[in-house]
C-alpha cells in the first residue's frame, strides 16, 4: 500500500476513518480548461470550491494523454504536454490549500469523441452511434496499429509521471465508461483478431501494459488507481465476471485501488444515472469487485445522500464513496454529512440538466439546476446586501423558497407569503414513484426556511396585502392550460396536475394528451399502477426538450408496460365515453374511462403586473417567468435575489 499516503489507502485504518474522509470527488469533464488544454483561473476557482467542503479528496476531471486522438470534450482538460504541467500544478496546489488530496484522471477517448472531428482512434472500425447519427461516416473511428497502441500506452505513462511532476498525490486510469480502454475490453467494440483481441487475456492487455508503464515511470510507492465499468451494460458486451478477473489481474501488477462504476455512453442512464434509475445503480459492481481483490474498492455512481454512502461502508460494500453530481449539488456535502447535519445539503436530484445536457450535448461549461454557483465560483457569491431591506416572496414552490433563502442569507426582512404547502408544484414533480429524489429537496428547501427564521404567511396574497415592502418577489408560477375542444368540460376529463396530486384517480382505460414531460410522466405512472393508458402527442415524437437520459429510461419503461403512444396525433373532440383523434392513419374513436390533459402550462404573472402599473419595485422569478424546469426555478430565483 502507498508509503506516501497511508491515510488515503491503507486497511490497517480504514476503520478508524470517518465518512468525510471516505468521500472523493469522482470526476467529469467540466468544459473550464482552455482549448489547448491548459489550466483557467475559472477551473482553479471551481476546484477550490470542490476542495473546500471536505471531501478527502479530489480526483480532477480526466485529462487527455496525448495530442493525436485522446481528447473527447470541448475545452478538455490536458496533460499531454509538459507545458500543461505549470497549469497542473497551479491546480493541484490549490485543492492541496483545502485540505483534500489532489489526484487526477488520465484518459483516452477512443470512440467516443464528442468533438465529432477526425482523427477517432478505436481498436474496431465501430462508431458510437450518437455520432453515427450526427455525423455519419466521419464518426468511423480508424483503427489502431500495434504502433499506434504502444504509442498510446507510453502516453499513459507519460501522462502520470507529469501528474506526478505538477504535485498530484495520485492518478486515476480511465479504464471506464466507453473510452478507449473499455472499447479495447468489451467484445461490443472490439472485433480484432491479433493479440488485442478475442480472449480475455488480450481484450485485457491494454490495461495490463498501461499499468505497468504507468508503474515504471511513476514509481512504486506514488498511489496508482483505475476506473473500471462492472459491466457496460451491452447486451454483447462485458460481464461484471470478466471485470472481476480483470480486477485480480490488475492488482497483481500494483493497482492500489478500483474505482468502480458502469455503462458507457451508449447506455449512459447506467453511467449517468437518471432519477427514473435507482440510487446507488453501480455499487453492486462495486461489492463484487471488492470481494475478490485485498485492495480498497471506491463505490460511485448516484450516492446521493449521507444515507446511502453510510450504508455502503459500514455493510462492507465499499472502502470509500466517489460523489460526482452531489458535489455538484452540495460541494460542502462532505463536511455537512461529517457535521451530522444531512437537512442541509443541498441534494442531487439527478436530472442532468446542468451537468450532462450542458457539456455534452450544448458544449457549455457545468453547472447544477439547484446551485446555480457551479462554474460560476467568485462571482455568484452570496453577499450581504449594502441595504437591508423589507422583501415579500409571493409563492412557496422552488423559485420561492430559494428567493426567499437567498435574499434572507444576503441580511434582508423576509417574509414569504405560500398560497399552499411549501413545495408547490415539486410535490406534483415527485408523485411518481420513479421521481423520489425530489423529496429530499422539497424537504431540503423547507428546511432552509424553518432555520432562517423566515415567516411563512399561509394565504393568497394581494397588492393590498404587500403595500409596506420595499420590493416584491412573484414566484406566482404557472396554471395548466385547457384542452380546446368540444367536450374538454365533460366529467371524464383531468389535469394532469389534479392526476398526480392524488385529487383525481384514474382506473381503467386512460388517454393521456401531450406527451412532453408531465404527460409522459403521468402516464408512466398511470399504466405502471394498472391502467391501460393511451399517450396521444400532435408532434413527431414524445419528450422534445427532454434530457436525453430521462428519455432513454422512459422509453424502457414505456416498453414494459400497457402504454401506447401515438405520435402526430391531435385531439379533435371529447365524448361522454370516448376521445375523437385525428393522426397519421385518419380520423379514430378510443373508448375510454378517463382523459387526463397535459398540453402545457401558462406563466401566472398577475399580480406582477398589477404591482408593476402601481410603481412598486417587483421580479418575476420561476415559472411566473415562463413555464420551466428546476434549473429555471433555482437559477432565476438565485441570480434575482443576489439584485435586491
Amino acid at each position: 500500500m502507498s508509503k506516501l499516503f497511508p491515510h488515503v489507502f491503507s486497511p490497517g485504518k480504514i476503520g478508524t476513518l470517518t465518512l468525510k474522509n471516505r468521500v472523493m470527488k469522482a470526476p467529469q469533464s467540466s468544459g473550464m480548461s482552455n482549448i489547448d488544454g491548459s489550466v483557467t483561473e475559472r477551473l482553479v476557482r471551481y476546484y477550490r470550491e470542490q476542495a473546500a467542503g471536505g471531501a478527502g479528496m479530489i480526483i480532477v476531471e480526466y485529462a487527455y494523454v496525448d495530442d493525436i486522438g485522446a481528447k473527447s470534450a470541448h475545452c478538455h482538460l490536458g496533460i499531454s504536454s509538459n507545458e500543461h504541467i505549470p497549469g497542473l500544478a497551479w491546480l493541484a496546489e490549490n485543492i492541496a490549500e483545502q485540505g483534500a488530496v489532489p489526484a487526477i484522471q488520465i484518459e483516452h477517448c477512443g470512440r467516443q469523441k464528442f468533438l465529432g472531428t477526425q482523427p477517432i482512434k478505436a481498436p474496431s472500425a465501430i462508431p458510437w452511434p450518437k455520432l453515427w447519427d450526427q455525423y455519419g461516416t466521419q464518426a468511423v473511428p480508424q483503427v489502431l496499429t500495434i504502433d499506434e497502441i504502444q504509442d498510446i500506452v507510453h502516453a499513459f505513462g507519460d501522462a502520470a509521471l507529469r501528474a506526478k511532476t505538477a504535485g498530484f498525490k495520485l492518478v486515476e486510469i480511465h479504464g471506464a465508461h466507453g473510452y478507449l480502454l473499455t472499447n479495447f475490453f468489451s467484445p461490443t467494440t472490439n472485433h480484432r483478431t491479433d493479440l488485442y483481441g478475442g480472449s480475455l487475456e488480450n481484450r485485457m492487455r491494454i490495461y495490463v501494459e498501461i499499468v505497468r508503464d504507468v508503474r515504471k515511470k511513476v514509481g512504486p510507492d506514488f498511489p496508482v488507481t483505475i476506473r473500471l465499468s462492472g459491466t457496460d451494460y451491452e447486451p454483447d458486451g462485458f460481464p461484471i465476471e470478466e471485470t472481476v478477473e480483470l480486477a485480480r489481474v490488475l492488482e497483481r501488477e500494483g493497482i492500489d485501488a478500483f474505482h468502480i462504476s458502469g455503462g458507457d455512453h451508449h447506455t449512459m442512464i447506467h453511467q449517468v444515472s437518471p432519477m427514473a434509475i435507482p440510487v446507488c445503480h453501480n455499487v453492486w459492481a462495486a461489492e463484487a469487485v471488492k470481494k475478490a481483490v485485498s485492495v480498497p474498492v471506491i463505490a460511485s455512481g448516484s450516492i446521493t445522500l449521507p444515507e446511502y454512502a453510510e450504508e455502503i461502508i459500514a455493510s462492507g460494500k465499499g472502502d470509500f464513496v466517489g460523489l460526482g453530481r452531489p458535489l455538484w449539488a452540495d460541494p460542502h456535502w462532505p463536511e455537512k454529512a461529517a457535521a451530522d447535519r444531512p437537512e442541509d445539503i443541498r441534494p442531487c436530484i439527478r436530472c442532468n440538466e446542468g451537468c450532462l445536457e450542458r457539456t455534452f450535448f450544448q458544449y457549455k461549461a457545468i453547472t447544477c439546476a439547484v446551485n446555480p454557483t457551479v462554474s460560476r465560483e467568485g462571482e455568484l457569491d452570496i453577499t450581504p446586501a449594502a441595504n437591508p431591506r423589507r422583501i415579500a416572496v409571493v409563492g412557496g414552490g422552488a423559485a420561492g423558497m430559494e428567493a426567499a433563502r437567498v435574499a434572507k442569507l444576503r441580511g434582508h426582512d423576509v417574509t414569504l407569503f405560500a398560497d399552499g404547502k411549501l413545495g408547490g408544484l415539486l410535490h406534483e414533480a415527485a408523485a411518481p414513484s420513479f421521481k423520489s429524489d425530489i423529496k429530499p429537496l422539497i424537504a431540503y428547501l423547507t428546511t432552509q426556511v424553518e432555520k432562517l427564521g423566515i415567516p411563512v404567511i399561509e394565504q393568497h396574497a394581494e397588492a393590498a396585502d404587500l403595500a409596506g415592502f420595499d420590493a416584491v418577489v412573484c414566484a406566482t408560477g404557472s396554471k395548466p392550460i385547457a384542452l380546446p375542444v368540444p367536450g374538454a368540460d365533460k366529467p371524464l376529463v383531468h389535469d394532469a396536475l389534479a392526476v398526480l396530486d392524488g385529487t383525481v384517480e384514474p382506473s381503467g382505460s386512460v388517454v393521456v394528451v401531450g406527451g412532453g414531460l408531465v404527460g409522459t410522466e403521468t402516464a408512466l405512472e398511470l399504466a405502471e399502477r394498472g391502467c391501460t393508458v393511451t399517450l396521444v402527442e400532435m408532434l413527431p415524437q414524445i419528450m422534445t426538450g427532454v434530457a436525453a437520459t430521462d428519455c432513454l429510461a422512459y422509453q424502457e419503461r414505456i416498453a414494459q408496460v400497457d402504454l401506447e403512444v401515438l405520435t402526430s396525433t391531435s385531439v379533435t373532440a371529447v365524448e361522454d365515453d370516448a376521445i375523437c383523434v385525428r393522426g397519421p392513419k385518419g380520423v379514430a374513436t378510443i373508448p375510454v374511462d378517463s382523459v387526463v390533459v397535459a398540453v402545457g402550462l401558462t406563466a401566472q404573472h398577475d399580480l406582477y403586473d398589477e404591482l408593476v402599473e402601481a410603481g412598486t419595485e417587483a421580479y418575476l422569478v420561476g415559472d411566473a417567468i415562463a413555464p420551466g424546469k428546476i434549473f429555471d426555478a433555482f437559477h432565476t430565483a438565485y441570480r434575482t435575489a443576489l439584485k435586491l
